[in-house]
């Protein structure tokens, strides 16, 4: 089997496992859309607010989200005695790490899916555009580029469901911001020359991270 066959079966076994438990979609949407109606209650009353303050809104329900989602890539395996055993597969670390992210990252995208559409019902907003799906597409790249790497090295620790946290929103903050910068131009209707700054930062980050991560995976996983 070449790498990318071993990716995908690694892929594969993460998204037949979800589809069998529902564990980690069903209970992060609740989580999302829970957060974008308490949000709607909120600033109802106020159009122009919306406007304001949907960007942050959209990026803040994402961005717990995808650590709830991230925080349970590893932790599955690890309840069910299984990491032991996907360790001792034999497949290159960079393998797993790639698997992984790709299984977390049809999570995530799959849960926006279902959600940006419940946002743009709620707060009349056109957050459909391809200017915003490319944002949200690029930007969980990010997410969970990152984010694998991190639950990797907190699934060992006691506190894990902590740790992540608290390593994640640091690193993520630069494509925090851009993200929310860029998607306040797209709801805007600003032209793409105006987000490309933003989306290079994004795309950057992107980069930076994912060739970090891939590399650094192996001795992270180790410990």
């Amino acid at each position: 089997m070449n790498f990318w066959s071993k990716v995908l079966t690694i892929a594969w076994k993460d998204a037949l496992s979800e589809i069998r438990t529902r564990e980690i979609i069903f209970s992060v949407l609740v989580f999302t859309l829970l957060v974008i109606v308490i949000f709607n209650f909120a600033f109802s009353a106020n159009q122009q607010m919306i406007e304001l303050v949907a960007p942050g809104i959209l990026w803040v329900t994402f961005a717990f989200a995808g650590v709830l989602s991230l925080n349970r890539s590893f932790i599955m395996e690890k309840e069910q005695a299984c990491l032991d055993g996907l360790m001792m597969c034999p497949v290159s670390r960079e393998v797993i790490y790639v698997g992984k992210m790709l299984a977390s990252l049809l999570f995530m995208l799959v849960i926006e899916a279902i959600a940006l559409p419940g946002f743009a019902f709620l707060f009349n907003l056109a957050v459909l555009s391809p200017q915003l799906i490319a944002i949200t597409v690029s930007t969980t790249i990010g997410f969970v580029a990152v984010g694998t790497l991190f639950s990797a090295l907190a699934v060992n620790t006691k506190a894990r469901e902590m740790v992540l946290p608290i390593l994640f929103f640091p690193i993520t903050v630069p494509i925090i911001i851009s993200a929310v910068q860029a998607s306040k131009l797209a709801l805007a209707g600003e032209p793409w020359t105006k987000l490309s700054p933003w989306l290079q930062i994004i795309g950057t980050f992107d980069i930076i991270f994912l060739a970090v991560s891939f590399l650094v995976f192996a001795f992270i996983i180790e410990e």
